[in-house]
């Protein structure tokens, strides 16, 4: 390695000090997500296809890497790996748990590994966000939100709804558990929103008495079947992927973030597609639509479908690693790469 070739330190930053930066950071953090939506948007990015690791002794849990390349202004290369395991959650525990590794660009060296579950859920939660901004501009804003699911990423997407100026009349909730939905209620009041907030025991009441419609499930296959829910043309955050039938996807307009990942792993979208053979019932990206190239059908529900693009983790972990070396509270490990030098010699 030429002495002109710095390897760069290996830094460890904590879930407290990940929390610590993006806590009161929504609106820059929905900014940075736009902007890697455009980057990726520009074929700027790499952004392989995720592998799942799949245990045929724990069929509900899973460990997902989703390795990526950003480009544009701020380039960095990197991985997250993230577990699912909901087994976690009656045991006390949250759902998912993960690492992300940020890559130098020159060198390829692993410069940071930051704890990630609160990063997925920040990137998840703002691109939602982004996506109400962008596909409610031509239909009104909506006054009834529902949250189809209630966990964490339920938690982070109101919190970034109303970080970027959402507010609303009247906030809808559903849950299989009936005592996780009495505690979102506990949480939407106690976070002070001024709206009515309803505990719907019926997925349908839920729908449709919502404009906008967020699921956050950990469903692996469709549960929700009936168009008919849908005749009031609500915005649909289809966040959780697996919701929805191939016939409420065909009967709505559809945006994604990214097609060719959107259609894989059994998504909703991907049902429809083997259930026509074709990808017609595809509007467009979100990116097309941010830049004018795509307009949804007003006539029609509109559901958003994103699968999680890498590149977003590592835009917002990059910022954060950023912002924890700017305050000078990087925990670096001394000596974490060894062998320096071809032959051992120095």
């Amino acid at each position: 390695m030429s002495s002109q070739t710095a390897v760069p330190a290996f830094s460890v930053l904590s879930g407290a000090q990940v929390h610590d930066v993006l806590s009161g950071n929504e609106k820059h953090i929905v900014d940075i997500i736009d902007t890697a939506y455009r980057v990726h948007g520009r074929h700027d990015t790499v952004n392989p296809p995720s592998y799942f690791l799949n245990f045929p002794d724990r069929p509900t849990a899973r460990i997902i890497a989703l390795p990526a390349s950003l480009g544009g202004d701020n380039r960095v290369d990197g991985l997250k790996w993230i577990s699912s395991f909901p087994e976690n959650v009656a045991n006390g525990l949250p759902r998912a748990s993960a690492v992300l590794i940020l890559n130098d660009h020159d060198t390829g060296y692993p410069f940071a590994c930051l704890e990630s579950s609160i990063i997925s859920a920040t990137r998840t939660a703002a691109s939602a966000a982004l996506a109400a901004d962008w596909l409610t501009r031509d239909r009104g804003r909506p006054t009834r939100v529902g949250f189809f699911g209630v966990g964490l990423i339920a938690r982070y997407i109101h919190t970034y709804l109303a970080a970027t100026g959402w507010s609303f009349d009247e906030i809808g909730v559903h849950d299989l558990s009936q005592a996780h939905a009495a505690g979102y209620r506990d949480y939407l009041r106690d976070s002070g929103t001024g709206a009515r907030v309803t505990v719907y025991t019926e997925a349908e009441d839920l729908i449709r008495n919502s404009d906008l419609v967020v699921f956050a499930t950990v469903a692996g296959r469709p549960h929700v079947t009936d168009p008919a829910w849908f005749a009031h043309n609500p915005v649909v955050l289809h966040v959780s992927l697996r919701d929805l039938s191939p016939e409420i996807i065909l009967a709505s307009s559809n945006v994604l973030d990214d097609v060719e990942h959107c259609l894989k792993a059994n998504t909703s979208p991907h049902l429809a597609e083997q259930a026509t053979g074709n990808r017609d019932f595809i509007d467009g990206t979100l990116y097309q639509v941010m830049t004018g190239a795509v307009t949804p059908r007003p006539d029609r529900p509109l559901v958003f479908s994103p699968f999680g693009l890498g590149v977003l983790d590592l835009a917002v972990g990059k910022y954060v690693y950023d912002e924890v070396a700017r305050r000078g509270d990087l925990a670096t490990v001394e000596g974490f790469f060894h062998e320096l030098t071809r032959y051992g010699t120095r």
